[in-house]
């Protein structure tokens, strides 16, 4: 047998074996010169040691007795004494295929040996390139239709979505005028088709654009032909009368040369032509080629003419030094070439390949030539894990010193620097004396003080109402009177009581009243009562003379819940 057989060729007996193996011997080729048992060790190694060179980059380390055996595999696999490696699909892949083609990419994450990235493999043969059918109609009914848009009568669309004038009677009443049905068609596309900005573009639609400015050009160059003809026979016509009429057509002649010099130079509006050889050495078509120079632009190196100024390289026309320092920066458009390298993203560029570089010292496998995507991913992942690190260690300082520029209220003995307060301290830093307690904020606003008072709303209760102590008035939001409002109020009161006893006292003594009962919790008073004065109910002004007796203390008691009582939940 050949040394150099199919991989899939049919299983060999012994005596083939072992005399393809003296061929072998015999002509020299001691790569595959090798016993039945070191087949059989290499067939069964561990495959996280004899990965295949095709299933990329291996990621633990190899000694060389690894590496030897492995290349013995790869010999005796091509001399078809070992099976060949199979893929993911169960096919057997091809020893002498090179490794530049097996080795897949490492964006990829091959785990086993393929050539599945060979193929064209996210081809869907469910994708289409054609496009939408423009202007393209289905049908035209003759009456409209239930369903259909109510303004011209298509099936296709409502009328919210049409694009036709709004009529003042729309077909759904005239039954005139039906608009044929627009033709509806859905493609699915794939990543460049949906992304593709000229998909569907048609190019004959741009023929009337070139159309335009073609005329345009004949026209104005018909009208300058015109007025050279006009200026050249003006002038002839005088030279003819003197002359005679013999060198009439020779003027003619060359009139119109002339003028057709003069119409070929209107042409030169926009850029000095250049007449260059194009694809020559020494001879051949000459083309056209357009200076775009701007001739009022400065050259680099006439900006500054002193000679100890920056140093201007004529091979490579680069100055990188600033030639004019001194000047203003917002008066000056050119600032030297190092300008460009660190700004932008060159100097991203730039500290792209430094982490490369420095990457690679200390054992990373990263080459930012050979695996610019592997580079440029690792880089961002160090970035990120840096910001990361940064904030977490800039959070556990804080945490452990606190931070100085926070707006938070720094404590007195702080603030003063020393204070006679004692605080005692035990062994494992608890404070056993001298704290205060602190009392527990609210989230409302405490201590604020709006419209000249000197105390909070709800700091006086009289009369069912609530009010201000320091001017005692019940209004919100009222102005405060001092001590001034509350003798005007009470001498208001005063003069009210007094108006009350000398009506009473002109008035007719009142039938007596019965006493009032005192309702016991629980009886039908005691219902009929609670069902008039609803606490829910009641506005925020409404007073009414509220007598809380033993026995609505008792059912309060008794009804209360208390949500620190573990038997809550069996007493209803």
């Amino acid at each position: 047998m050949d040394k150099y057989s199919e991989p899939n060729s049919p299983p060999q007996s012994s005596s083939e074996t072992s005399s393809a193996t003296a061929e072998a011997a015999e002509a020299g080729d001691f790569s595959v010169y090798m016993t039945a048992d070191t087949l059989t060790n290499l067939t069964e190694m561990d495959e996280r040691t004899l990965t295949d060179v095709s299933a990329g980059p291996i990621l633990a380390f190899k000694s060389r007795e690894d590496h030897r055996k492995q290349l013995e595999l790869e010999e005796a696999r091509k001399a078809g004494l070992a099976p060949a490696e199979v893929d993911e699909d169960g096919k057997e892949i091809n020893p002498h295929i090179p490794q530049y083609m097996s080795s897949a990419p490492w964006y990829l994450n091959a785990e086993r040996p393929s050539l599945k990235h060979q193929r064209k493999w996210k081809s869907d043969p469910n994708y289409t390139k054609s496009w939408y059918d423009r202007g393209a109609k289905t049908f035209h009914a003759d009456k409209f239709r239930k369903g259909a848009c109510e303004n011209c009568g298509a099936m296709t669309h409502d009328k919210k979505s049409c694009v036709e004038r709004p009529r003042k009677l729309g077909a759904k009443w005239t039954g005139k005028h039906i608009a044929p049905d627009e033709k509806v068609e859905t493609f699915e596309l794939d990543y460049d088709g949906k992304r593709d900005r000229w998909n569907g573009y048609d190019a004959a639609s741009y023929k009337h654009v070139i159309q335009m400015y073609e005329a345009r050009d004949e026209a104005r160059n018909k009208y300058l032909k015109e007025q050279q003809l006009k200026k050249l026979e003006e002038k002839n016509g005088n030279q003819n009368n003197e002359d005679g009429v013999s060198d009439d057509e020779d003027n003619d002649e060359d009139s119109l040369k002339v003028d057709e010099a003069k119409v070929d130079e209107s042409k030169q509006m926009d850029f000095a032509k250049v007449e260059k050889r194009v694809r020559t050495t020494g001879g051949g078509s000459t083309g056209t080629v357009r200076n775009l120079r701007i001739r009022e632009d400065t050259a680099k190196y006439l900006l500054n003419l002193d000679v100890n100024s920056a140093h201007y390289d004529p091979k490579t026309r680069s100055m990188r030094e600033d030639p004019l320092p001194d000047m203003d920066p917002n008066e000056k458009f050119y600032a030297g070439d190092n300008q460009n390298r660190v700004s932008g993203q060159a100097l991203e560029f730039k500290q792209l390949n430094i982490h490369a570089w420095e990457a690679f010292e200390k054992g990373h496998d990263v080459h930012m030539q050979a695996a610019p995507s592997q580079a440029e991913l690792l880089y961002k992942n160090f970035k990120v894990n840096k910001e990361k690190l940064k904030s977490h260690t800039k959070d556990k300082v804080m945490e452990k010193y606190g931070n100085a520029a926070a707006e938070e209220v720094l404590p007195r003995e702080l603030l003063l620097g020393q204070s006679e307060r004692e605080v005692e301290y035990d062994r494992a830093g608890r404070i056993i004396k001298g704290q205060e307690m602190a009392l527990p904020k609210s989230k409302y606003e405490e201590d604020v003080y709006i419209n000249n008072h000197t105390s909070v709303w709800g700091s006086w209760w009289r009369d069912h109402q609530w009010g201000y102590k320091c001017c005692q008035q019940t209004v919100r939001n009222s102005y405060c009177t001092g001590a001034a409002g509350i003798e005007a109020a009470e001498a208001a009161a005063d003069l009210m009581k007094a108006n009350i006893a000398r009506k009473e006292a002109t008035e007719e003594a009142p039938a007596p009243t019965e006493e009032k009962k005192l309702a016991t919790w629980g009886t039908e008073e005691d219902v009929r009562r609670r069902e008039e004065r609803d606490e829910r109910k009641r506005k925020y002004n409404v007073k009414w003379d509220d007598e809380v007796t033993a026995e609505d203390m008792e059912a309060y008691r008794m009804k209360r819940v208390h949500h620190g009582d573990p038997m809550k939940e069996f007493l209803h």
